[in-house]
């Protein structure tokens, strides 16, 4: 550790901003910033500056607020994925893909899309399988619909009055007041199902992963074919699936280091 390090050196300053934005339900000035984290006007001009040419934050449109950047995002979103894939979380995801009898997978969002950064396969498979690095829409997946009924209300409206929805299958919801109901039962109940919205014969469920704070982190989540469990026999799932939840969310405490899956290889 370097000795002349400080806590409120350039770098602690300069993640405590992105902290910051990170944590805010709106665009932020750079007078908001200062305030609030004690900081001269200069120096958090400078910072953001620095931050903003890093694409680690950028201006909302039009404006002189900022938000986090798409940088930031992606490496949060690659961040997430590789904590997933340690040894001990991708053991978690094993052993309740073993207890249900179905893939299960770890699912994020990125650049307003459920990407996924980890599975597990008992079965041999017969449909869609969102293995690492498959992508699919927020609006027609369990992961997508648990990540936007979190979401401020205010929020969660503009997002799915502005976000493009295709009509993948008869189920799916493309109607934005259909969709904000379904969004707002996902709320009260604090998991989703799918029921053949993204692809035909393919029904699926999940719930939050959730850091200490509450913070959405990931979705833990089950993928399949109808035609050997029923959209109603879902709820069979929910409780290995938010008992491995809590697992999960338990290893973000735990300190010590960890292994990835490859150096168990």
């Amino acid at each position: 550790m370097n000795p002349n390090a400080t806590p409120d050196g350039p770098l602690d300053r300069a993640f405590a901003i992105l902290d910051f934005v990170a944590t805010q339900l709106k665009a932020v000035t750079a007078a908001e910033i200062a305030k609030s984290l004690d900081l001269p006007l200069p120096t958090a001009h400078r910072l953001i500056s620095n931050l903003e040419i890093r694409g680690l934050l950028q201006r909302a449109a039009g404006t002189k607020r900022f938000v986090v950047g798409n940088a930031l995002v992606v490496l949060a979103g690659k961040t997430i994925g590789s904590a997933f894939r340690t040894a001990r979380r991708h053991a978690v995801l094993q052993n309740v893909a073993a207890e249900i009898g179905e893939q299960c997978e770890i699912g994020i969002v990125r650049n307003s899309a459920v990407v996924y950064v980890d599975s597990v396969r008992v079965k041999a498979p017969q449909t869609l399988q969102f293995d690492p690095g498959h992508s699919a829409p927020l609006y027609c997946t369990s992961t997508g619909k648990i990540y936007m009924s979190m979401l401020p209300v205010k929020l969660r409206e503009k997002l799915v009055r502005t976000l493009h929805k295709e009509q993948h299958t008869e189920n799916t919801l493309t109607d934005p007041d259909a969709l904000l109901s379904a969004l707002e039962q996902t709320r009260k109940e604090g998991w989703a199902r799918s029921n053949e919205e993204f692809v035909k014969g393919v029904v699926g469920c999940a719930v939050p992963i959730l850091a200490p704070s509450g913070t959405l982190i990931a979705c833990l989540g089950v993928s399949v074919p109808v035609a050997r469990v029923s959209f109603d026999d879902l709820q069979g799932f929910r409780g290995p699936l938010v008992k491995a939840a809590m697992l999960l969310s338990e290893t973000i405490l735990q300190s010590g280091s960890d292994v990835t899956e490859e150096d168990t290889d």
